[in-house]
């Protein structure tokens, strides 16, 4: 091996699970509900010290390649999973070519990750205007002044208009930012257990209804 190589040997870093596991005779057959129940309390669990509703967000290109990011979760009910981003960013020209993404959240101090595979769509733009008219002056000036994913001269040149931006007072709502809502056609529950014999409950959209399933670890 090359002295230059870079090789780190992770085979036993472990961790045995054992804070929680499903009760699969007591499930909801809306798994909204049960994100619901394991949302809350993954909250109160983590007490602000982290952001409970941060999730990753995965897209493919035309040609298939695929690109994740982290994003904040806004909004979430019976009709699915809103977030906001700029609709000239990577992610959202992924999102034009193909509107299958998938959706992870993994909550460490509960040893739970929650996989959504669902179709993704625009919000209306009053409800994009109204989330981004509340928010603090100095992000809307940001949001206004960030060509998303583009190559920029310097982060220098970015903070001075910014802050030119800012300054003039001129924050209105920009029509190439708003918000989506992923339509979810599965949801996994999953839940760390002992000696890796995980518990996986997965919900399928099928003509309208909701299958449940349990899957192997």
């Amino acid at each position: 091996m090359s002295k230059n190589s870079l090789q780190n040997n992770l085979w036993n870093h472990r961790k045995d699970y054992s804070v929680d596991e499903i009760d699969f005779e007591h499930i909801p057959q809306n798994p909204y509900e049960l994100f619901d129940i394991w949302y809350k309390k993954a909250e109160e669990q983590m007490k602000g010290s982290s952001e409970t509703n941060a999730m990753s967000v995965s897209t493919a290109d035309k040609d298939g390649n695929v690109s994740s990011r982290i994003v904040l979760l806004k909004e979430y009910s019976n009709e699915g999973f809103v977030f906001f981003t700029n609709y000239l960013s990577r992610k959202a020209k992924n999102i034009s070519h193909n509107n299958k993404v998938a959706l992870l959240f993994f909550w460490e101090i509960m040893q739970q990750q929650i996989r959504i595979e669902g179709v993704i769509e625009k919000i209306s733009i009053e409800k994009s205007k109204e989330y981004f008219d509340s928010r603090p002056a100095e992000s809307r000036a940001s949001a206004l002044a960030s060509p998303q994913s583009e190559v920029i001269q310097s982060v220098k040149k970015l903070k001075e208009d910014r802050d030119k931006i800012l300054k003039s007072n001129r924050l209105d709502y920009p029509d190439f930012w708003g918000g989506y809502i992923v339509k979810p056609t599965a949801i996994e529950f999953w839940q760390g257990r002992p000696s890796r014999l995980h518990n996986r409950l997965k919900y399928v959209k099928d003509n309208g209804e909701w299958r449940v399933e349990i899957l192997a670890p």
